[in-house]
């Protein structure tokens, strides 16, 4: 197999293609070192949701997109190529408390890849919605709610680059931004919660 700057070149190609997307405004994306137990090849990225502070995830809402690459094709793979994502964001406690939030979750994440024309298989992941209260010191910041969505599937022959950008718009629909070009992914009124 051809190598690339040390890496295969279809790794490459497909490493070049998430590196050059097209993120939304609203989100600070930077590359980041990728685990190395994961795969042979691999990259990573890191997004928080604008307005961030240099080193800290964002209160808005923050993820972490990984594209594997493993020429063995691992039988639940089903191909060389896997992407593994995480997206979190803060809700108001009566929000978390919404007994369809992982459901809704989880279709704007299908959703935002369907409609970047983003080819798929092997789909799957869990939907976490966390319920939090302080008590002592902590007692001043009251209840709080988060959601957090991890995920996996394998990436098909086609634009590498939909994937994370589906990725990036889940990110920007859990923090509670409108869809961005994503024709019926609809909008939930998520109301942050910055607790302090």
């Amino acid at each position: 197999m051809p190598i690339a700057d040390g890496a295969p070149t279809v790794f490459a190609a497909a490493r070049d293609a998430v590196r050059g997307a097209r993120m939304r405004d609203e989100l600070v994306v930077s590359e980041i070192p990728a685990p190395a137990q994961l795969a042979p090849h691999a990259v990573a990225f890191a997004a928080d949701v604008r307005p961030s502070r240099h080193g800290v995830d964002s209160e808005l809402g923050t993820g972490r997109f990984i594209l594997l690459y493993d020429p063995e094709e691992p039988e639940a793979w089903g191909g060389p190529f896997r992407v593994v994502c995480f997206a979190q964001a803060p809700l108001e406690t009566e929000i978390g408390l919404d007994p369809f939030l992982a459901d809704v979750a989880w279709s704007w994440l299908v959703d935002s890849l369907d409609a970047l024309g983003a080819q798929y298989a092997a789909a799957s992941g869990t939907a976490t919605k966390i319920l939090s209260s302080g008590f002592g010191e902590l007692a001043e910041h009251g209840d709080g709610a988060q959601i957090e969505l991890r995920a996996s599937w394998s990436p098909g022959d086609g634009d590498m680059a939909a994937h994370i950008e589906g990725w990036g718009e889940l990110l920007c629909l859990l923090a509670g931004l409108p869809p961005l070009g994503a024709e019926g992914v609809a909008s939930l009124d998520l109301r942050r919660n910055t607790r302090d």
